[in-house]
């Protein structure tokens, strides 16, 4: 892509499925790449797997002064900040009436207030070096909503005009977009679906399968790219047709 070359990149949820497929092609785009990630065995991991990482960063993006203190290792580490990449979430599978106050929290926290945050500190470091890219994670479960996930739909229901608001905000020192992924299957994917669940779920994708998480990062790399130059506000959804057709109201409780 063109642009990228030498720029510097954060990526959160970093250690893992879209965040390290994303984390690993910034590097082979010739980018200085940090990755931030709660989980201490996760950071181990991609450590060891991506050498040429110029961080692994312990933060809870839930938290505001973690938040701060990250950003500002990362801008230390590689010298500035020219890409935030706020993928970092999680999911529980459960019945909307068996969410608890303590797991809506959790899921929000991370999702959506955690995107506020890194975003918060990447742009303002941004605006003052007058240029920058954010992009967000966002899905198609927060446009249609998904059964046994309505706090996680919540949540990115909530990335979505957030993005959006940011865009025009921050115009046109920093592009702002999302990235609407449909099933793609990562670790944490894998974790919550039988075998059954996950034939099923590809029977109602056009294209038949589940998104690799290399595909979103793809898409990533080309909207941080001078490629994109144009692009902001917006969210794209990638998720091989599924929803173009309504296919998720066909939805079955299993």
């Amino acid at each position: 892509m063109r642009g990228l070359k030498g720029k510097s990149v954060l990526v959160t949820g970093g250690a893992s499925g879209i965040g390290q497929a994303t984390a690993t092609r910034f590097l082979e785009e010739g980018c200085a790449v940090c990755v931030l990630d709660q989980s201490a065995e996760a950071r181990e991991r991609v450590a060891a797997e991506l050498p040429a990482l110029a961080g692994v960063i312990d933060a809870d993006v839930s938290d505001s002064e973690q938040v701060r203190t990250a950003v500002g290792e990362a801008i230390e580490r590689m010298g500035s900040l020219d890409v935030v990449i706020n993928n970092a979430g999680i999911s529980i599978r459960h019945d909307f009436l068996e969410i608890t106050e303590e797991n809506w929290d959790k899921v929000v926290g991370v999702n959506l207030k955690g995107v506020f945050l890194v975003a918060q500190a990447a742009a303002r470091h941004m605006v003052a070096q007058g240029s920058g890219v954010i992009l967000n994670t966002a899905s198609t479960a927060g446009n249609i909503g998904y059964p046994h996930y309505a706090d996680y739909s919540a949540s990115k229901g909530g990335v979505i005009p957030l993005t959006l608001a940011m865009a025009l905000e921050l115009a046109p020192t920093v592009r702002v977009n999302a990235i609407s992924p449909g099933y793609v299957l990562t670790p944490m994917q894998r974790a919550e679906y039988s075998d059954a669940m996950l034939a099923a779920v590809n029977r109602k994708i056009p294209l038949g399968r589940h998104a690799k998480p290399e595909e979103i990062a793809a898409l990533f790399a080309f909207l941080a790219s001078e490629d994109a130059g144009f692009a902001t506000g917006q969210v794209y959804v990638m998720d091989g047709a599924e929803t173009t057709g309504g296919l998720c109201s066909q939805w079955t409780h299993e």
